[in-house]
């Protein structure tokens, strides 16, 4: 059933499935978003998430379109109060055309106060309940994926150093702006630094983090899950089915039509060596355990001890509804023992 964990020291309480809406522009439309965002509020769904750069795949003419159609909803709907609004801010990125004037975004005040603004216009709101950096200023795996290299700073300026970060998101919090802030595709390093900051009086504390994290990607379990129980900084799961190849739809190199890798070609994370022979070993166990591969792979995720909510997503009704039913799904002690023997032998093949 669906349950409310803490988000971080803010005093908030998030439902443990939250509502992804990265397809609200591109692959569905604003009918079709306010129908999802009715059924998730209808269930008790109240963390919705989205970014500045939505909907994906990022494009200069649908960016902003998932903002504006929840924006309508808020309106159309009311029931603000009721809703833990969760967008991001870019991270360091040639695609100028997020910024005023063709300018580069970088996380500064200048660039994080530009955001902002047009995020909360685009929303149709005077506040955001957590703004998150949706990914660092640093040399680092873009979206927590070693092979998709680092973000750019060598020959193009200094990264700008998280005490500056932490600064300009601080007097949005002063402004009424931001309730509280988050992290994305982060590393432990980062984190750290972030709550040190914080620490030493440098700004808000971080709420939580979000990262990827599925059957095919146990990578938090290293090194940031520890913040969880020791700073109460937890995490928002993305990609509980790893962009829909945990479903099988994608085996030895299937298109369905309609697909996102088939439409965008975007899930090469998800195609080397191992991930297909560690998807049907979980395709058998679900099988053996008389679930779906959806219900596996999503129950798994829900589960554990530090994750604080889990960000669904869906392209339809029946695939959002899929998804709500494995609230019913208890991962036991037993089933816990042989995803974690499947692990053993597959890994993390995709991270």
């Amino acid at each position: 059933m669906l349950d409310y964990r803490p988000l971080g020291r803010t005093g908030l309480s998030v439902s443990s499935i939250s509502l992804g809406t990265m397809t609200f522009g591109q692959q569905n439309t604003e009918a079709e978003g306010h129908a999802q965002l009715d059924r998730a509020r209808d269930v008790g769904i109240n963390l919705i998430d989205t970014a500045e750069m939505y909907s994906i795949p990022p494009r200069p003419e649908t960016q902003g379109s998932t903002e504006r159609i929840i924006g309508t909803w808020l309106k159309s709907r009311g029931g603000r109060d009721k809703v833990v609004l969760a967008t991001k801010v870019a991270g360091r990125t040639d695609n100028t055309w997020l910024r005023e004037n063709g300018a580069k975004t970088r996380l500064d005040a200048k660039n994080i106060t530009y955001a902002i603004e047009g995020s909360l216009k685009r929303l149709q709101t005077d506040y955001v309940d957590l703004y998150q950096i949706h990914w660092p200023d640093r040399a680092v795996p873009l979206f927590g994926n070693p092979s998709a290299g680092g973000a750019p700073t060598s020959g193009d300026g200094p990264e700008v150093p998280i005490e500056e970060t932490l600064g300009a998101l601080a007097d949005l919090v002063s402004a009424g702006k931001v309730r509280h802030i988050g992290l994305s595709n982060e590393t432990p390093w980062g984190l750290h630094r972030f709550l040190k900051a914080a620490d030493a009086g440098g700004g808000p504390r971080v709420a939580s983090v979000q990262n990827a994290y599925h059957l095919l990607n146990r990578e938090y379990e290293v090194g940031l899950a520890e913040f969880a129980a020791r700073e109460d900084v937890g995490l928002l799961a993305y990609s509980p089915l790893a962009q829909g190849y945990l479903t099988g739809k994608y085996l030895d190199g299937a298109r369905p039509a309609g697909a996102r890798s088939t439409l965008f070609d975007r899930g090469q994370r998800y195609q080397k060596p191992g991930v297909d022979a560690a998807i049907k070993a979980y395709l058998a166990l679900a099988a053996d355990l008389g679930l779906t591969a959806v219900q596996l792979a999503q129950a798994w995720v829900t589960s554990r001890p530090f994750v604080t909510s889990n960000i669904i997503g869906a392209t339809s009704m029946t695939q959002l509804e899929e998804t709500l039913a494995t609230l019913d799904v208890v991962i036991t002690p037993e089933i816990e023992a042989r995803v974690n023997a499947v692990f053993q032998l597959h890994g993390s093949p995709a991270p």
